[in-house]
């Protein structure tokens, strides 16, 4: 757990990708051999390379927080789903008066 006024160390996108075609061509071995290599920890690495993996990037800004998506949601989105919770309410309504 982080503690109040810690700094992180921050990597470009180039390292990164370094460090991934480094692990993935297999010269040292595994993930922690790279990362020893680099003096960076074995945990930051490994989450590197299964983010490059699944996401075919390692972009920090991205994915690292919660609860942020790939795609954003567009006012346009938003429109449509007003639209339709309008027409469901309007079926509800329809159903209820049904009874």
């Amino acid at each position: 757990m982080a503690k109040k006024g810690q700094k992180f160390d921050s990597y470009t996108e180039e390292f990164k990708l370094k460090l991934y075609y480094e692990y993935k061509n297999g010269d040292l071995g595994g993930y922690r051999q790279v990362a020893k290599k680099y003096n960076i920890s074995p945990f930051t690495l490994k989450n590197w390379i299964t983010k490059m993996r699944k996401y075919g990037t390692v972009e920090n800004d991205v994915y690292k927080k919660r609860g942020h998506h790939k795609n954003p949601v567009t006012l346009e989105d938003y429109k449509e789903r007003y639209e339709i919770l309008k027409k469901y309410q309007a079926f509800l309504k329809a159903q209820r008066e049904r009874k």
